[in-house]
């Protein structure tokens, strides 16, 4: 006979809780048994990744539609308390947006009501059914019948794709349905780039559809290729009902319109929107609605206003908020926001490394030396440039390579092929940094010349490529540099090199550009990305804004309201800026331009900046800083340095216990091998710190106790410098000198090993014999050389 005392929790699941689940009245198709709803964050390490578990909960029982829930129950085993598990339940449920949890051990249920707060105990006979659950559900929802259908309303589903929404793009699409019907007719959903916010929409038009509660439905975006996309994939169902906006006469037979904001808007005296009567739509989508439907004397706003009675739903992964321009004072709190942080954490989005590379020029900046001409012979004006100037004012030839060529390092370390982003300055520096990346790939361009490639907006070539470079099929492009053009829109699932070579100070563009690397690709080897900074940008992950809740920051003049805000868009500062140091801004149909008080280039007397180009400086890498951005959504230092750390210190805890140790180690290569058994390669660590003439010592005292580190030649200067040598006969200083170049050279760890008396350049001097009698004999030798590891370990020297 089974012992009940220690019924095994699959025992109380199948003798107990699922034929009280059954006997409840819910349905087999009702019912999901280990119920996974996030695949598990993406650990990177160095250059390795590992997922964490993923996530599922014991049942989940679905409302009709099989696909809104109504409750999670957690099993236990019967030996364990029936409350056991309700935390647990608690947890899953809030994060699945379920009203009601339960745990159990197969003896009772423990019912937490998410909605009241409230706790009851169940018998196993008195496990509710769909109808209780529901019926409960909706009166302190206070649904309407019409909610209530609406709830109950199938999602679409592709039997060949086998695709259905994920758990936060069901709750985005529920809250929606439940704000429509509720009445709201300004509604924002807030979701990182990367988590299928076209996919998201195109759910909530099909149940709004399907119960013919929205017919005509105008989907509104800002880049031709997010259209293209959004009628080739998600919205694919809709082919037979759904059009292209295109021209200026607009066919009214169909129920789907797909238009960019400026194709619909047309010019003020055009404006073909006003073909269709204001009660036309029902139902306009706005995609990316941070861009100029924000702005209230906008183009594209006046089609909204025009269309005031329609349902208008705002998506975007970047809610702008600002002084000037409000997402949340025109359509409302977000009624969900599914973030970037919890993307990563949930492994729906890919993690990504930090490379932080300083230039000197950047660092200290650059002034130019007296009567430095320009590349016409020009004399350049006399003061500091810095990066604020960099590639907008003034153009250092090598600054360019420097750059170009620390890209190809990491792609020849890492993947030739990984696809790549190069966000410039303007147009014209993007062109000389693909010519850049040309010539430190020549191999790679001579077998394809679309390996590099420009894409911005004045050039159609480039801007052909753009579907090829996106698709994770094709090559090439592999390369390419931009200004603006990219920074929205492009869903390249592969990129895996995002570099910053722009100066951006716009945190909205700051997360849009960080969302073209955030698209995971398992099955093509793409489970983190890398960001290549050169400008400093991502001090911005350190912003509290970064990932944070948007916040309404309007600001409203005394005693006005907050119509009478005074409206200086960021884009028209961005665009008068562009032109003066030569960008190109003419509105294209790949261009999201209209925004309030646009910038019009001067037909008179205005003239661009003419930018200074130099060559002939020397720019070198300073430093660099790898970093990760970590499950807190921190931006921190790469974990093999926080490894490294924690175990030097757990060998020595201070400073002086090191040097103690260090000092009185005959042979240093001991303590090495001590730190590798554990776990700290200091081989590893010097690949990290990117500096091959560092000495063990120096990493140590530089990644446990962070001192400045110096190179062995630094080093060996210093004992020159203080004149130690002196004290020893020429001949004795010779061999001295020898073994502090043999170090130097070679980092030789034990230089009292004296096998090396018997090689170049020491046997020139004389015999390993001879040369110990010259310090008094072998003893005195080997007390001689440890003397002179002190003096090149003095720690004032460090």
């Amino acid at each position: 006979m089974l012992n009940k005392k220690r019924q095994t929790e699959s025992d109380a699941r199948l003798r107990h809780i699922d034929p009280a689940i059954f006997n409840a009245g819910w349905q087999v198709e009702q019912i999901f048994t280990e119920y996974y709803f996030i695949d598990g964050e993406v650990m990177v390490r160095g250059n390795t990744t590992k997922r964490k578990d993923r996530k599922f909960c014991d049942y989940l029982l679905t409302t009709t539609n099989l696909e809104t829930p109504l409750a999670i129950v957690e099993a236990k085993a019967g030996y364990i308390s029936v409350g056991d598990g309700m935390q647990q339940a608690i947890e899953y449920a809030t994060i699945l947006d379920v009203p009601f949890a339960y745990s159990t051990n197969g003896k009772g249920f423990l019912e937490h009501d998410m909605l009241t707060g409230s706790e009851r105990e169940l018998k196993m006979s008195e496990f509710p059914t769909h109808d209780d659950l529901f019926e409960r559900y909706s009166m302190v929802k206070d649904l309407t019948p019409t909610q209530q259908e609406v709830i109950r309303q199938p999602y679409y589903f592709d039997s060949f794709k086998r695709m259905k929404p994920r758990y936060y793009q069901r709750i985005a699409i529920d809250r929606t349905l439940e704000a429509v019907t509720g009445g709201q007719n300004r509604i924002l959903l807030v979701m990182a780039t990367g988590t299928g916010k076209t996919y998201t929409a195109f759910q909530i038009i099909w149940r709004l559809k399907q119960l013919g509660l929205k017919k005509k439905v105008l989907y509104l975006a800002d880049r031709n290729i997010l259209i293209d996309q959004t009628i080739q994939n998600d919205f694919k169902p809709f082919e037979k009902v759904i059009t292209k906006v295109q021209g200026r006469e607009l066919d009214s037979a169909y129920e789907i319109y797909m238009s960019l904001y400026q194709q619909m808007a047309g010019e003020t005296e055009e404006e073909p929107f006003r073909q269709f009567q204001p009660d036309f739509f029902d139902l306009i989508i706005v995609d990316e609605c941070h861009r100029g439907s924000a702005r209230e004397e906008s183009l594209w706003r006046r089609v909204l206003d025009y269309f005031s009675s329609a349902t208008q739903i705002g998506l975007t992964a970047t809610p702008k908020e600002s002084k000037e321009v409000s997402n949340i004072h025109y359509f409302g709190e977000p009624v969900y926001t599914y973030s970037l942080k919890q993307g990563i954490q949930d492994g729906f989005l890919a993690p990504f490394k930090v490379i932080r590379v300083h230039l000197d020029k950047d660092d200290k900046g650059w002034r130019p030396e007296k009567g430095k001409t320009d590349i016409e012979e020009n004399i350049v004006e006399d003061r500091e440039y810095n990066l604020k100037d960099y590639d907008r004012k003034l153009i250092i030839d090598e600054r360019t390579q420097t750059v170009a060529k620390r890209i190809t390092e990491w792609l020849k370390s890492n993947d030739r092929f990984a696809k790549t982003i190069v966000f410039c300055v303007d147009i014209d520096h993007a062109e000389r940094m693909r010519q850049a990346l040309v010539n430190e790939n020549t191999d790679m361009v001579r077998d394809n010349p679309k390996y590099v490639m420009r894409i911005t907006g004045d050039n159609p070539v480039g801007k052909k490529q753009l579907d090829n470079f996106i698709d994770v099929k094709e090559t090439y492009p592999t390369i390419v540099t931009t200004s603006k053009l990219m920074t929205t829109g492009v869903d390249c699932k592969t990129c895996k090199l995002i570099v910053l070579d722009s100066n951006i100070g716009s945190m909205t563009e700051f997360k849009q550009i960080i969302g073209r690397g955030t698209r995971l690709k398992e099955d093509a080897g793409k489970l983190y990305f890398t960001i290549m900074d050169f400008r400093g940008v991502t001090k911005l992950f350190a912003d509290k804004d970064f990932d944070g809740a948007p916040v309404q920051i309007m600001e409203v003049p005394e005693g006005g309201d907050i119509e009478d805000a005074e409206e200086v868009s960021e884009d028209t500062k961005d665009d008068q800026e562009d032109w003066e140091n030569g960008e190109d801004t003419t509105p294209t149909d790949d261009s999201a331009t209209g925004g309030g008080k646009p910038f019009v280039p001067p037909t008179g007397g205005g003239e661009k900046v003419k930018k200074i180009r130099v060559n002939g400086v020397d720019v070198q890498i300073a430093s660099e800083h790898v970093k990760f951005y970590d499950e807190n959504g921190k931006l921190v230092t790469e974990s093999l340095i926080d490894y490294s750390k924690k175990n030097i210190l757990s060998e020595y805890a201070t400073l002086d216990n090191f040097l103690s140790a260090w000092r009185s180690a005959d042979k240093k290569q001991a303590i090495i091998d001590q730190l590798a058994e554990h776990g700290v390669l200091l081989e590893v660590l010097e690949e990290v710190a990117g500096n091959k003439d560092l000495d063990p010592f120096d990493l140590i005292l530089h990644i446990a106790y962070d001192k400045p580190p110096l190179t062995r030649a630094e080093r060996v200067k210093n004992v020159k410098k203080r004149g130690y040598l002196y004290q020893y006969d020429d001949t004795c200083q010779q061999v001295l000198d020898a073994l502090l170049h043999k170090y130097m050279d070679e980092g030789v760890l034990s230089l009292q090993d004296t096998t090396l008396l018997s090689i170049d350049p020491f046997k020139q001097i004389d015999s390993p014999m001879n040369i110990a009698k010259l310090f008094g004999g072998k003893q005195a030798y080997l007390e001689a050389v440890r003397a002179l590891q002190e003096e090149i370990y003095m720690l004032d020297a460090a």
